[in-house]
């Protein structure tokens, strides 16, 4: 497995299979948290319980029918309706019927029956009170609403049978008020019918004198119609008929004088045509009909012996000869007689033309008049039917009101109920609440759920860094290994060398598995410079570089610690050498990497100290001098392990890791902020740099959470070698 470059700011992808053991390890941890929460709530529960008033209860069972029994045949009705076959309603009802048991008409029959509102142990007020404030206590009390507040109306199932509960702390009157709400139900129920019949009564009554003077008016409008139309003698019915046949006579009439007209125009238009045609020729008139009637057929002869006689004399005498005058003189008149009389003949047609469009004219007039008469009657019929149905229905209107007013006075002099006690309610010594049994089991039940929540809920507000899975999951980083905790009485000098001096210890044997981890990172590719850095100050970096070093000059291999924090540097202290030629004055040229690099008392463990403290560190390890002081340490040295800041403190540690091989992240179990270490991690990923893992440091095994997960290194002790349980190094 080598080292990645990656971006571990992002955590785990999503909830694995390993992350909700861990969360599910966190929750078992808090096992007590949960126990004691669970504890105190049922404890509090049970004082809760205790302290509650004994509540009695009682119930009376009524049959509810839907209608009350029938003393009247069927054709009396009652005000309330009918009972019906339907699902629905009855449903309804019914559920109506439990609505009204609870009302307050019916609570406040039972308050004034028992005097309850004056009753101070049923209002729930101390026997020892000050009369004054038992005197304003009474004046603002609702026991009203206090008795709806304790009854119960349960319906029983597929049945008419209604039970009606009240709970009291007293048996004695919860029974006595449970069968006083069953009485005060069914009072109230008869006075609804009652009150409800005495309304419809009124109601009717004044309808019944409203609709007696509409049919009395309807009457008189009828009448009145009859006398303005003359329908006295004649019906409707017999005017309309008689001006029908008017129409129709009239009509047939009007037909005759039309085609009579017709055939007159015809003929005056003939004989114009005619008289048109032969211009001065007076034979014209010979084709008019009736020109062959008798007078004017013997005027016709007259005109043609005159015209033969004076043709004979116009033979034998000349035009002048008197004789011919004379009968030219008579030819004349009797021609005019002829022409006269055919004259008389067209104008007797004319004539007769507008004699016919007279009558024509009359006729129509006729006609108009007599309709608009039919129209006249057609109106009065419609306004008379109107006010014949008006009155009609007035009166049937009338007599049904009439009959149902009879009806409902009589119904109203029943007293019968549909309700009927079954059960009368009897006192039960027995307590319905509190369930103590009950209550308990449900405030252990809460308990353990809001123990479990709490537990979960300081789980999620767990936001550091403690365990494997958290450097997997959360940061996404190859997990290197653990480093436990150390004694709290040791020296910092014996700390920072505990590994090498206590070579046997946990601490000793964990190093050495993170430096094992460390090689097989790369196998192929060995890291020799190697970034130990952390996200804040006192996370114990420093020790776990020099724990590191240690472990690695262990195996053989000749290490050089490279003190880089060149702001609080603290190698050379742990090691007892002077820190006076250093990195610092290796960069400016002072010195040489021989003189600088110090001995320590661990085979093949070398350091380097900071030397003195430069202006400007990050600057410094941007130089070529740096890189090229860390190739002169790579040609002499094995193994390079750099000690630098903290990553979210100073940029140095970004600037270590571009020049080093890779970086491990020290991480401090239990301190380190899981959004804190994400910030170091995305500084590194910005540059790029190669991340081999995390070290959890400080790890105390004495804690459940790493008894199951580090078991194997507590199987090591005690020894005398082993640490004994302490504080974090620096």
């Amino acid at each position: 497995m080598e080292g990645t470059v990656l971006d571990p700011a992002g955590g785990a992808p999503g909830a694995t299979s390993a992350s909700v053991m861990h969360r599910l390890r966190g929750v078992w941890r808090r096992r007590w948290v949960m126990l004691g929460v669970a504890l105190g709530i049922t404890a509090l529960t049970a004082a809760w319980t205790l302290r509650q008033p004994r509540i009695y209860a009682a119930s009376t069972s009524l049959i509810i029918d839907v209608t009350a029994p029938r003393i009247l045949d069927g054709e009396v009705k009652e005000v309330m309706g009918e009972e019906r076959s339907n699902y629905w309603f009855n449903k309804e009802y019914y559920a109506t019927q439990s609505e009204i048991i609870t009302s307050r008409a019916v609570a406040s029959r039972v308050v004034d029956r028992l005097g309850l509102a004056k009753d101070a142990s049923f209002l729930g007020l101390p026997a020892n009170q000050d009369p004054a404030e038992r005197a304003k206590a009474l004046e603002e009390a609702d026991p009203v609403g206090l008795l709806r507040s304790r009854i119960q109306v349960l319906p029983g199932k597929d049945s008419r049978v209604m039970n009606i509960g009240v709970e009291d702390v007293d048996p004695v009157r919860a029974a006595l008020l449970s069968n006083e709400v069953a009485a005060a139900y069914m009072a109230e129920n008869l006075a609804l019918k009652l009150r409800t019949t005495e309304e419809a009564r009124t109601w009717l009554e004044g309808r019944l004198g409203e609709l007696g003077r509409q049919s009395k008016a309807g009457e008189m409008a009828v009448y009145d119609l009859k006398k303005d139309a003359d329908m006295l003698s004649t019906s409707l019915e017999s005017r309309l008929s008689i001006v029908s046949e008017r129409i129709n006579s009239y009509n047939l009439k009007l037909t005759e004088v039309r085609t009579r007209i017709a055939a007159q125009q015809a003929r005056v238009d003939a004989i114009h045509r005619l008289r048109k045609a032969a211009g001065n020729d007076e034979t014209w008139a010979e084709a008019v009909p009736g020109a062959k009637d008798g007078p004017i057929q013997d005027l016709k002869s007259r005109y043609g012996e005159q015209k033969a006689a004076c043709a004979e004399l116009s033979e034998r005498y000349l035009p002048e000869h008197p004789k011919l005058l004379e009968c030219n003189r008579k030819l004349e008149v009797v021609r005019d007689d002829l022409l006269k009389s055919l004259t008389n003949v067209v104008r007797s047609a004319e004539t007769q033309l507008a004699e016919a469009q007279g009558e024509e004219k009359n006729l129509n007039k006729l006609l108009d008049d007599t309709k608009a008469e039919a129209f006249q009657v057609n109106k009065k019929a419609i306004e008379y039917g109107r006010l014949q149905r008006e009155s009609d229905n007035n009166q049937r209107l009338y007599e049904l009101v009439l009959k149902r007013l009879k009806d409902i006075e009589l119904s109203g002099l029943l007293r019968t109920s549909n309700v009927r006690v079954l059960d009368a309610a009897q006192p039960v010594l027995v307590p319905v609440r509190p369930h103590t049994r009950r209550n308990l089991l449900v405030g252990w039940v809460m308990g353990l759920l809001l123990g479990l929540g709490v537990a979960l809920f300081l789980e999620m507000l767990e936001n550091t860094v403690g365990s494997q899975a958290d450097v997997e999951d959360v940061l996404g980083l190859a997990f290197l290994g653990v480093v436990p905790r150390m004694e709290a009485t040791k020296a910092p000098g014996d700390r920072d060398l505990y590994v090498h001096r206590a070579p046997r210890s946990a601490v000793a044997e964990c190093c050495r598995a993170v430096r094992t981890n460390l090689l097989f990172m790369s196998p192929d590719h060995p890291c020799k410079t190697l970034v130990v850095t952390s996200s804040g100050p006192q996370e114990g970096k420093s020790t776990t570089c020099i724990n590191l070093g240690v472990a690695m000059a262990q195996s053989g291999n000749r290490v050089l610690l490279l003190d880089t924090d060149m702001r609080r540097p603290r190698l050379h202290r742990a090691f007892g050498v002077p820190n006076d030629l250093g990195i610092s004055s290796l960069v400016v040229g002072e010195g040489s990497l021989d003189k600088a690099v110090k001995s320590t008392e661990v085979p093949n463990l070398f350091v380097l100290p900071c030397g003195p403290l430069p202006p400007n560190p990050a600057e410094l390890l941007h130089t070529r001098a740096f890189k090229e002081l860390l190739r002169q340490a790579g040609e002499k040295f094995d193994r390079i392990i750099l000690d630098s800041p903290p990553l979210n403190a100073v940029v140095d540690a970004a600037v270590l890791a571009t020049q080093a091989d890779g970086v491990v992240m020290v991480l401090k179990a239990g301190r380190t902020d899981r959004s804190a270490a994400k910030r170091a991690l995305r500084s590194l990923a910005d540059v790029q740099a190669r991340m081999f893992g995390a070290i959890l440091n400080d790890v105390d095994l004495r804690q459940p959470r790493y008894g199951d997960t580090y078991l194997g290194y507590q199987g090591y002790g005690p020894t005398q070698d082993e640490p004994k349980g302490g504080v974090a190094p620096s």
